[in-house]
């Protein structure tokens, strides 16, 4: 049986690892979840392998976490709004909700609910629901304002899913560029370049250096060529799939940090993130050191999460928020500041979400420059390719024609 590591909290809110074996992660969760302890993350506790599979699963499950998710939710709050009891509302989102594909989910969770576990469980039980959402639900049961906090998350989550498509529509234009340009260069060494590489073998005529060179590449040295890009192409998806472990995670945090221009613009972009989820926590009336447990297991840098976790220990035993979070070496000093005042005012909750704002709009100007930049550099590099083998094909041609004239 898969052996897990997993991420806890018991009921005194202390935090610790605790190895479980099971089925799946989902059996996994449910079964710390009986013994009444929090779980924050779950990661396989196997080889490299054996922790691949945890993690494409769980980016499968976040699938649900879209524009179908928003509409349930808010679905979800029409009905309490409008006085049905919470289990005649997950009744009829079980069968009618908009998207099909989250029926047999809600149904699943109505039997929980059935069964006696509150709305909180029954959710963090199902595994498929990011952990924001699943303690946000638990603030709402515990203070009688599930409506008002489901709003709140609600509105936390058009911003964020907002904020990351206009991330992805900065990056769709240089993508389709990249893609274009290799698809061109690729039929055109594949299949042109040996054409003419035949040809002027049959004319028996001296070539230019720059032809010998990119025919000899198209033909001797094709499969070697091909090999090395095909070789490239596996090396991304298999670092991509070991980004998502922790140990891999937590690596490539590291190295992202550290490039230049990417690197802080990668990391006001998790403070964004971060800023977001404790402001929409902390205003739903979670206390401070379980919003930033909560936050370390819901953002999805393991580098940011570590650190978190530390920032939380730190405010337990006494320490102000902002003093927690420059212990961890990642916060800009603004952010810091901000935070600072917002603790000093009696304000955190809105003046995190200030920050996050902030760092929201400087992540945009600063990608809105990358972009700018990437866009005509890709342009160039493709004309400049273009040139070369237009050069080595018909330079050849311009001589034989010179020799007959």
């Amino acid at each position: 049986m898969p052996e897990f590591i997993c991420k806890v909290a018991d009921s005194s809110g202390r935090v610790y690892e605790e190895r479980e074996a099971a089925l799946s992660e989902q059996d996994v969760r449910r079964k710390l979840s009986e013994r009444g302890l929090l779980v924050y993350s779950v990661a396989a506790g196997g080889g490299l392998v054996a922790q691949l599979v945890p993690a494409l699963r769980t980016a499968r499950r976040r699938a649900i976490s879209g524009s179908d998710f928003l509409i349930f939710n808010q679905q979800f709050i029409t009905l309490i709004r409008a006085g049905l009891p919470i289990l005649k509302a997950l009744d009829l989102l079980a069968e009618r909700a908009a998207a099909e594909s989250l029926r047999p989910t809600l149904r699943a969770i109505r039997d929980r609910v059935k069964e006696g576990a509150t709305v909180s469980e029954a959710f963090d039980r199902q595994g498929s629901f990011d952990r924001v959402y699943t303690t946000s639900l638990l603030a709402g049961e515990r203070s009688g304002n599930l409506v008002g906090v489901l709003e709140s998350y609600v509105a936390y989550q058009k911003v964020s899913s907002g904020f990351r498509k206009r991330l992805l529509g900065a990056l769709i234009y240089p993508a389709i560029l990249v893609v274009a340009a290799a698809s061109i260069l690729t039929y055109v060494t594949t299949f042109v370049i040996p054409r003419f590489a035949e040809l002027y073998k049959d004319l028996n005529v001296d070539l230019p250096t720059i032809t010998i060179v990119v025919t000899r590449l198209s033909t001797e040295f094709r499969w070697e060529v091909l090999g090395t890009a095909l070789t490239a192409v596996l090396l991304v998806i298999f670092l991509s799939m070991w980004s998502r472990t922790d140990k891999g995670g937590y690596a490539t945090d590291k190295l992202t940090q550290r490039l230049p221009v990417v690197g802080i613009t990668w990391i006001k972009f998790q403070v964004a993130q971060l800023c977001r989820t404790l402001a929409t926590l902390l205003q739903g009336g979670i206390p401070l050191v379980s919003a930033l447990e909560t936050a370390a297991g819901a953002v999805r840098s393991r580098l940011f999460s570590e650190a978190l976790h530390g920032a939380a220990e730190s405010v337990r035993q006494g320490q102000p928020l902002s003093a927690g979070l420059a212990s961890t070496k990642l916060m800009p000093p603004l952010a810091l500041d901000m935070v600072q005042v917002g603790e000093a005012s009696g304000s955190l909750g809105p003046m995190l979400g200030s920050v996050a704002d902030f760092y929201e709009d400087e992540v945009n100007t600063r990608l809105s420059a990358m972009v700018a930049v990437v866009e005509p550099a890709i342009l160039i590099f493709m004309a400049v390719v273009v040139l070369v083998i237009l050069l080595a094909l018909y330079l050849p041609i311009f001589s034989i024609g010179a020799s007959v004239h």
